[in-house]
């Protein structure tokens, strides 16, 4: 977590007991878009690649963790908790699940293709190949703090 982070958290958090975790982290293709949809408590819920866990040795996210979500730049914009987390084949996520995502124009069809191409770079990259039946970790989350009102905001 990098310093900025730390300052977020310490203020938000001030002298109450810890939760056991908190990590930081940015949205995969689009950070502030996605970051601005929380902010908007449009965006409930993400999903990633099981196999991506795998591989870079990562633990898989719990109920009860916290996160802080970073812009493109690594600045703090807010905070969330995850609330349920779920491990699926891609082609098994329910359309409620997908709409909670709250990208493009919030239909399963959007959410299943931008999946796909993300899911098929990424994969390309480490040498995988996709298939619609990977299994993907989905987490649903709720915004508990936000630091700006905006990604966007020019800081005046």
């Amino acid at each position: 977590m990098n310093e900025l982070a730390k300052q977020y958290w310490e203020t938000y958090w001030g002298e109450k007991p810890r939760p056991a975790s908190v990590t930081s982290w940015q949205f995969g293709a689009q950070p502030d878009d996605l970051a601005q949809l929380v902010m908007d408590r449009i965006k409930t819920a993400t999903c990633s690649g099981y196999i991506f866990y795998e591989m870079e040795n990562e633990p898989l996210p719990r109920v009860n963790d916290y996160s802080i979500i970073l812009s493109s730049k690594d600045e703090p914009l807010a905070i969330i908790k995850t609330v349920d987390v779920s491990i699926m084949p891609m082609n098994e996520v329910p359309e409620d699940f997908a709409i909670a995502e709250g990208e493009g124009d919030r239909t399963y069809r959007y959410w299943k293709e931008a999946h796909e191409t993300f899911f098929k770079k990424e994969l390309e990259q480490v040498g995988r190949t996709f298939s619609d039946d990977i299994l993907v970790v989905c987490e649903r989350f709720e915004l508990i703090d936000k630091k700006v009102k905006s990604v966007y905001s020019t800081g005046s």
